[in-house]
């Protein structure tokens, strides 16, 4: 079905943006009549099988344009310096030349997923359709992460009821402190998921149990990303063996093969590192931990590295 949508659109991908040394080219168009996808791709796609298409699901509040981020200039809206994926994703292709890398960004007219799934009864159906059919235009052999900021993990968490068992063509799963779904009902999809292949889990929270603002917590004891991350790596701990390493600020939890990993933000201060934890290098972690080229060139809740990226 989605593929006769987009027929029906003449294919409404319109360059918006032409990355002249990386020579990527950025396209949008519009489905099921409040969903906006914009694709930032390889002017070039190789026949080959070493294609990465990360699905970014947006975070609440946010539109792709803040998302992707832009140097700054007086005036300008905050919301286009806390992410950066644009940039971010550049500087993971200069990691992984041999490979098409390819964001897909999802935005809806609602500027949530959570809200808009409450006006999609159907949001199994049109989520699993939307992640196959655009994953698909890509080739058969293809790997797809699917990734979310905030709000965004609520998309993800629908992919994952939506299907009756993970599909193999799914590699990676990051919540970037965006797991405030998770409850004990996905567990056994995403246990068998990780027992399988050469699968990835990576979730970030910060403690947003004592987190303060305007002098108030804004989160239950139970609601937020720290008390749901550390529920799912209960979970896991019954069937997976995980190593412990503490640093300054972070309490990582990781399996000895890197293939999951937790990376917990201390929070002393009772302040709040919501985004903080995809803006100082987040996205790239979340695509490159685990693999040979974890921190190569970059630290995880360090100073920027894609500074020079940004558009």
């Amino acid at each position: 079905m989605i593929k006769n949508l987009l027929s029906g659109f003449i294919f409404l991908l319109i360059p918006l943006l032409l990355f002249s040394q990386q020579k990527n080219i950025i396209e949008s168009f519009r489905i099921y009549s409040d969903i906006r996808v914009t694709v930032d791709r390889p002017e070039t796609i190789s026949k080959s099988g070493n294609k990465i298409i990360v699905f970014y699901a947006l975070p609440n509040g946010n539109t792709t344009a803040q998302t992707m981020g832009k140097r700054m200039q007086p005036g300008d809206d905050w919301h286009f310096d806390i992410q950066h994926i644009a940039a971010q994703t550049k500087f993971i292709r200069s990691q992984l030349r041999k490979k098409d890398f390819i964001v897909i960004y999802l935005e809806n007219d609602y500027k949530s997923w959570p809200a808009w799934k409450t006006k999609h009864p159907d949001f199994k159906v049109i989520i699993t359709g939307l992640v196959d059919s655009l994953s698909a235009l890509f080739g058969k052999r293809r790997s797809v992460y699917l990734n979310g900021h905030s709000g965004g993990g609520s998309f993800i968490f629908g992919f994952i009821a939506g299907v009756s068992q993970m599909p193999s063509y799914i590699k990676r799963i990051s919540f970037l402190d965006s797991d405030y779904g998770y409850d004990s009902t996905y567990y056994p999809k995403l246990r068998d998921w990780l027992r399988k292949g050469d699968n990835y889990l990576n979730v970030f929270a910060y403690n947003d149990s004592v987190a303060l603002y305007n002098g108030k917590p804004f989160v239950s004891a139970t609601g937020g990303t720290w008390y749901r991350s550390r529920l799912l790596l209960t979970h896991l701990r019954e069937n997976f063996v995980f190593n412990n390493l503490q640093t300054d600020s972070l309490d990582i939890w990781k399996t000895p093969d890197g293939k999951v990993q937790f990376f917990f933000k201390h929070n002393l201060n009772r302040g709040i590192y919501h985004t903080q934890q995809v803006e100082l290098n987040g996205f790239i972690h979340s695509v490159l931990c685990g693999t040979k080229r974890e921190s190569k060139g970059y630290s995880y809740y360090g100073a920027r590295v894609y500074s020079e990226f940004i558009e």
